[in-house]
């Protein structure tokens, strides 16, 4: 894999999301148009731990799937260098999601991003979360990139 670091400055260039919405801390690597590995470092001051439980915290699995959409999209902007503010890349669907293990504070989640296929501006992509060498989640995740007047919400 190519090594293309991006700083947490870096991936707030590549998305609309900002703290405390933003679970992607910074690119380790990039494979253009193949994958692309990513971290979201999981810390106690998170706001959601204050409900997600406070006695056991642990990170909700929805945000596990939003880390690696997240991922996602940096890897379909760094794969067609459009700019990331003209058009925002949006969730489509996801397919065959599995949890396989709790994310608790002080897990440094990887978050695996592969190509399985795109078509103009839809992308599906095989993605995996892991702490450690072990599979906390995995799926295939769907997104469009919806450009002004097209998008129907």
């Amino acid at each position: 894999m190519t090594k293309s670091i991006l700083s947490v400055e870096d991936v707030l260039a590549h998305l609309p999301q900002r703290p405390p919405f933003l679970f992607v801390d910074k690119v380790l690597g990039f494979e253009h148009a193949k994958r692309l590995l990513a971290v979201k470092n999981v810390t106690i001051n998170e706001a959601f731990f204050q409900g997600h439980f406070p006695q056991k915290p642990v990170f909700p699995g929805v945000l596990m799937l939003e880390a690696l959409a997240q991922a996602a999209t940096i890897f379909a902007f760094m794969c067609t260098k459009e700019d990331a503010n003209s058009a925002p890349y949006l969730f489509a669907g996801i397919d065959k999601a599995r949890f396989k293990r709790m994310v608790v504070p002080g897990d440094q989640l990887l978050l695996e991003i592969e190509l399985i296929k795109r078509r103009t501006d839809l992308w599906k992509v095989k993605a995996i979360a892991r702490v450690d060498d072990e599979i906390a989640c995995t799926a295939e995740l769907m997104s469009i990139r919806v450009k002004e007047g097209k998008a129907n919400d």
